[in-house]
């Protein structure tokens, strides 16, 4: 099946939709139901109070009536919480709001739904705005990877799933400007989901190389791509050695899309690639490999990020790298103790080969920090199992010594609904990777432990001096729980939120 939405002026009730959403606050009486629902004979109100209906966040019922002799209606009622001290309603309540009913519809095989949208001033933003995030989450919503399942015929995948965002007439241009833009963003963001649910013998590095070409081809990007042999002559040590123990060839990916703007700003985005991680010789237990075929979720989430945006055209110049390998064992595998040297001179003993994405992320931000005048640099990737206790499921961690930069991202968080949480990075922690046969070590000294926050002073050692952000996306990037728009598998983590940092860039 497939989404498609449209913008209309027409009440939900109105555009002939076999399904209809109805959206109530916390608290709500009759007169928050819409003023044209058919009379179907049933006190709707009633209904609501017997199925415990209430209009806080997460509640839910189901009602299907007749409104003709020969025509059924399903409805579905979704709670959007209550106004806060600021007497607006909160937009990730009513994003897991559409997030229930779109899946709700896809779940029942309904070929229409519509939704009367609320007004954004209820939410204290604009329409434009507004009506992107309900776009775009209603695409995330959507989204199944069933690729594989032999038992969908072509027609159920071909099918078109028909949802109308139903808008106040007067808000019409805004709104189908916001829906647009929306669509991009969900299209990109799932796309980065797609790659990361793709088994990993069918998305290696050369393959996704390949994807990042297609991208830059179809934008209108500058596309730039380093082959193994190329990472080994520039002296890559980090790519190079974490490939080693792989027969395909590791890639490293550069796109770039310039601002129209004169004397544009300049930032970076770099992802972490591992196609599959194994752990290397360092193996992992084999119930921790099952899913590691999500370690380029930070690649995928830069060469999405950089295909919206190129179509957004902010005014700011954006230049994505993507370290791309495999992290396998093999007869020539990088080895615990061997000492490898980047690309930027520096020098790391490798005491564990399971903490590799530091290593391929080193040389990608050497190389961004030497080529390129950059005003900011952001790397994204699920680097540390250690995320996941730090900050959980729901948000990234975001780690900087730059307070303005870290604070740019973490409010294009707050906005795009891809959450950050900043987590303490001290000079205290930066004792805990140096070694004392090489410059640094891959792991964190276990008596300072909070390997999240050592892993990022590791990788503090190649950004110069560029103001720096690391997103650590290891918690938000696959199988995140309770989140009504997210489902199975890969989140998309970070796309919305790299595509919100670019857009908002030059504001304060």
């Amino acid at each position: 099946m497939k989404l498609q939405t449209q913008i209309s002026i027409k009440s939900a009730f109105a555009v002939q939709s076999k399904a209809v959403a109805i959206l109530l606050p916390e608290k709500f009486s009759v007169k928050d139901l819409p003023q044209d629902l058919p009379d179907c004979g049933i006190d709707i109100e009633q209904f609501l109070q017997e199925a415990k209906f209430s209009g806080a966040q997460g509640s839910v019922a189901h009602l299907t009536i007749q409104v003709k002799p020969k025509k059924i209606m399903h409805l579905c009622f979704a709670g959007i919480g209550s106004k806060d001290a600021s007497k607006k309603f909160n937009l990730e309540v009513l994003r897991r709001a559409f997030g229930t009913i779109v899946k709700w519809a896809q779940a029942k095989n309904y070929d229409e739904l519509a939704i009367n949208v609320p007004e954004a001033k209820d939410y204290g933003v604009d329409v434009d705005y507004f009506l992107q995030q309900l776009t775009v989450i209603s695409y995330i919503a959507f989204y199944k990877f069933d690729t594989f399942i032999t038992t969908i015929d072509k027609k159920d995948r071909e099918r078109i799933i028909q949802l109308f965002l139903c808008v106040a007439s007067a808000d019409k241009k805004e709104a189908e400007a916001g829906h647009e833009k929306g669509v991009m963003i969900g299209d990109c963001v799932n796309q980065a989901r797609e790659w990361v649910d793709t088994p990993p013998s069918k998305l290696t590095p050369i393959v996704l190389a390949e994807y990042a070409k297609a991208v830059a081809k179809e934008q209108g990007l500058k596309c730039t791509v380093f082959s193994e042999a190329e990472i080994i002559k520039m002296g890559m040590g980090g790519i190079a050695g974490v490939a080693a123990g792989s027969d395909q060839d590791a890639q490293f990916v550069i796109l770039e899309y310039k601002s129209k703007k004169p004397k544009a700003q300049t930032i970076a985005f770099v992802g972490k690639g591992i196609t599959f991680d194994s752990g290397g010789l360092s193996i992992k237990p084999a119930n921790s490999m099952e899913e590691m075929k999500e370690d380029m979720a930070g690649a995928a989430s830069v060469i999405n990020a950089l295909a919206a945006l190129a179509e957004l055209k902010p005014d700011v110049n954006v230049i994505g790298f993507a370290a791309i390998t495999e992290n396998l064992l093999g007869g020539s595998a990088q080895k615990p103790g061997d000492i490898i040297t980047f690309y930027n001179g520096k020098t790391a003993e490798v005491r564990n080969t399971d903490a590799e994405g530091r290593l391929i992320l080193a040389d990608a931000l050497s190389y961004a920090v030497k080529h390129y005048k950059l005003d900011a640099i952001i790397d994204v990737a699920t680097l540390t199992g250690a995320c996941i206790y730090a900050v959980g499921p729901f948000f990234s961690a975001l780690l900087s010594d730059n307070d303005e930069l870290a604070q740019k991202v973490y409010k294009a968080g707050e906005l795009s609904g891809d959450r950050v949480w900043r987590l303490p990075f001290t000079p205290d922690f930066k004792e805990a990777v140096k070694s004392h046969i090489a410059d640094i070590q891959n792991v964190g000294n276990p008596a300072i432990a909070a390997g999240t926050i050592t892993a990022a002073w590791f990788l503090r050692h190649f950004t110069g001096d560029v103001p720096w952000v690391h997103l650590d996306i290891a918690s938000s990037a696959y199988n995140v729980p309770n989140i009504s728009y997210f489902g199975k598998g890969a989140t998309g983590s970070s796309v919305r939120l790299l595509i919100e940092v670019a857009m908002q860039w030059n504001n304060k």
